[in-house]
């Protein structure tokens, strides 16, 4: 048979082959065995059978939306696994797409869609469904993950969480799957909250705001929205913390917006006092379509005047002379940041990337922009701040290794260590556009912070390998 010799992910390439049968995909595999996995599991004797649940994490947790039609199941918890990221991700077909196009799908696409992929299976689920994902996990499906709970049968629970700027990882919410499988497989008395109300409005002075109505407000401890501008994409949005205000039994928050005609994006999570934390849906408008609008933001060349929530495996901390900066927290994975993707802290045309950093010992750190371009810097060790100005063409693309031709062009930024040498020793802080000054041959230098202008300033020259 076909189905033996497929791996595990080749079921991504099943439009390509045009299969014809479901059974050629390895998934159909997967399915099948999972449910004798299920027998053996409820014929052990240390198992009772009434009492089954299951978790899954990424292609786990794609499995188990088939697990969950088995009537065996009362419950399971899927991390991420949503068949989304396969035909949609593939060609690009965003929700939010101007203008919105879906291409003609091939048969094998049709046969895969109706059958095999995770959210076919959602109109027979009967076991509780929790979904906990990252926003920014491309694994996970996002906004068409969440339009699957529309498609649940009346009666099966049903709950999700999303981590903000979340990529491969739910630590934030991970609680939520303890106290869904004690609710739905032991049967305790766990009060879960309903789904919070959501939608985007203009304010009096036009100004677009979430609003957030959560099921037993009195018990809630805190709310946090959050919300993105304009990207169709949704794991690469970058999520600004948005300051929610209650009234009432709502809350609200601000939503600035550089266009009105771009879409703006908001959700939100709420954390009760039980600690459960339930999301609303991804909320998204045109503000001018609403009513007569207003933009209040306006883009910035410091790219940290927001602070660094926004980067990845970090801790902000106070450095010396009372600069605000972070420290990576991860020597193996680094830091990153989506920032870049928000229009208000794009790169202009012709700029370069500058910042200041401290360390007291010499380091070596890859400097990586949308994972295919990469420059080696030289951390220098020094007890004083020091600055450091890159420009684009400084970066290599791993794939054709040419200079990267502009910023503008990148919307993700990387930190790592180069192997031997420690990321987690260095402070980084005011990240930053600079327009290149070609009166001043130091505006491509790598000088200390507090110098200014020419004066005084160490030229060297930063090569894709280090610093010359």
């Amino acid at each position: 048979m076909a189905s033996t010799s497929v791996s595990p992910t080749s079921a991504r390439m099943c439009w390509v082959r045009r299969f014809a049968d479901p059974k050629q995909t390895s998934d159909y595999l997967w399915y099948a065995i999972q449910g004798r996995v299920l027998s053996y599991l409820e014929q052990q004797k240390e198992v009772d059978p009434s009492r089954l649940g299951a978790t899954g994490y990424s292609y786990g947790g794609t499995l188990m939306w088939h697990l969950g039609t088995d009537p065996r199941v009362k419950a399971v918890v899927a991390h991420f696994g949503i068949g989304y990221t396969e035909y949609w991700r593939s060609k690009q077909v965003w929700m939010y797409n101007v203008p919105y196009v879906e291409p003609p799908r091939s048969p094998g696409e049709e046969i895969y869609l109706a059958g095999i992929a995770p959210e076919a299976h959602v109109p027979y689920m009967t076991a509780a469904t929790l979904f906990l994902n990252g926003s920014n996990d491309h694994h996970g499906g996002h906004e068409r993950g969440l339009e699957t709970f529309k498609h649940f049968k009346p009666g099966v629970p049903w709950s999700y969480a999303i981590q903000a700027r979340g990529h491969h990882d739910t630590d934030k919410i991970e609680h939520n799957t303890k106290f869904w499988l004690e609710k739905h497989v032991l049967g305790k008395d766990i009060v879960w909250p309903e789904q919070p109300g959501s939608g985007i409005t203009l304010d009096a002075e036009g100004v677009p705001e979430l609003f957030i109505t959560p099921d037993s407000p009195g018990n809630v401890v805190k709310v946090e929205a959050f919300h993105a501008l304009k990207n169709p994409s949704s794991f690469q949005r970058s999520w600004r913390d948005a300051a929610s205000v209650k009234q009432g039994d709502r809350w609200i928050a601000k939503l600035p917006v550089l266009n009105v005609d771009d879409y703006v994006f908001g959700y939100a999570n709420i954390t009760y006092e039980t600690t459960i934390v339930r999301s609303t849906r991804f909320e998204a408008a045109i503000p001018s379509q609403l009513g007569k609008a207003k933009a209040t933001d306006e883009a910035t060349s410091n790219i940290t005047s927001g602070g660094y929530s926004a980067w990845t495996n970090i801790a902000e901390l106070e450095g010396p002379k009372g600069i605000k900066a972070f420290r990576s927290n991860n020597g193996q994975r680094g830091s990153s940041t989506e920032q870049l993707h928000d229009p208000k802290w794009k790169a202009p045309p012709g700029a370069s990337l500058r910042f200041k950093f401290y360390c007291t010992e010499p380091q070596t750190v890859i400097l990586t922009g949308d994972d295919h371009h990469s420059a080696e810097i030289e951390i220098t060790a020094s007890d004083e701040w020091q600055e450091m100005t890159v420009p684009a063409s400084r970066l290599i693309n791993r794939f054709s290794q040419k200079p990267m031709t502009d910023w503008s062009a990148i919307g993700k930024l990387r930190l790592q260590s180069k192997p031997g040498f420690d990321l987690t020793k260095v402070l980084f802080a005011d990240f930053n556009w600079q327009v290149t000054d070609k009166k001043c041959p130091a505006a491509e230098s790598f000088r200390n912070a507090d110098e200014t202008g020419c004066r005084g300033a160490r030229h060297e020259r930063i090569r894709g390998g280090g610093i010359e």
